[in-house]
């Protein structure tokens, strides 16, 4: 297996066990729960808006404040996103190469496609 799957999801199961650790995946009686999917999703879209203001406004982040808001808040959603994975059982790093392959061969991933009349400007 490519180091590069192997080195994501172990950053998947990092990213996941630092949120049991701290208490997200459990009830107010210390139980193990299952979360909401809408939430979770909810809470990575959270952050995608928030690393937009960061770059709207090219702000500093707050917390490690030798970081742009925008980068600190684009780790916060891949973190989530990895919480997420690693708690449904996806193998995202071998996923993540997977839709890379595939989207080398997408007629609208091609340049020469983008750029004509009703191409995909973004």
């Amino acid at each position: 297996m490519n180091k590069n799957i192997l080195g994501l999801n172990e950053c998947a199961k990092d990213c996941h066990e630092a949120a049991v650790t701290g208490g997200w995946w459990h009830d107010s009686q210390g139980k193990k729960k299952e979360r909401n999917i809408g939430e979770l999703l909810c809470l990575i879209h959270s952050e995608i808006s928030e690393a937009m203001e960061g770059a709207r406004k090219g702000l500093m982040d707050t917390h490690l404040k030798h970081k742009s808001m925008m980068e600190v808040e684009l780790a916060d959603a891949i973190i989530r996103i990895f919480d997420l994975a690693e708690s449904k059982g996806f193998n995202l790093g071998e996923t993540i190469y997977e839709k890379l392959e595939y989207n080398r061969s997408r007629a609208d991933h091609k340049i020469k496609n983008r750029l004509k009349e009703g191409g995909k400007k973004f």
